[in-house]
């Protein structure tokens, strides 16, 4: 059974570009509840340990120096069956391969710059949260 909870983050590059209040009203209106917010820098150090699944990946360089190149959202949203719906509507990784109408083909540049983060299970979207938010078991 899908859980209701998800994480995501607008990340720097759709921030400095001024899309954020886009993307937030955008979530809101596809029915999803924004229940913690906040705008953080991820630093290098940060970056490296959030996705330290990638660590062994080629990209993993590409993906920090992205990630801590200006402040980002993160955030936790509410909704039945919140991962699946949140993937849908943010789109393909690659832009280029995104539908119309989600995020991802609305405000990313490439597939390196992809505008947001969202979780891909409920299992990391817990692990996520709780990341950036303490006392997130609640959700």
């Amino acid at each position: 059974m899908s859980g209701n909870v998800t994480f995501s983050m607008i990340k720097p590059d759709a921030v400095k570009d001024g899309h954020a209040g886009a993307i937030l009203k955008m979530i809101e209106d596809a029915g999803f509840r924004i229940v913690a917010l906040k705008k953080t820098l991820m630093t290098r150090e940060l970056a490296a340990k959030f996705y330290e699944v990638h660590a062994d990946k080629g990209f993993f360089g590409d993906l920090l120096r992205v990630m801590s190149a200006g402040p980002i959202y993160a955030f936790i949203l509410e909704k039945e069956n919140a991962v699946a719906d949140y993937r849908k509507l943010i789109g393909s990784t690659n832009p280029a391969n995104a539908d119309a109408g989600t995020i991802r083909k609305l405000f990313a540049k490439s597939l390196e710059s992809n505008a947001v983060h969202g979780s891909d299970s409920d299992e990391n979207a817990a692990l996520e949260s709780a990341f950036f938010f303490a006392g997130t078991e609640r959700f």
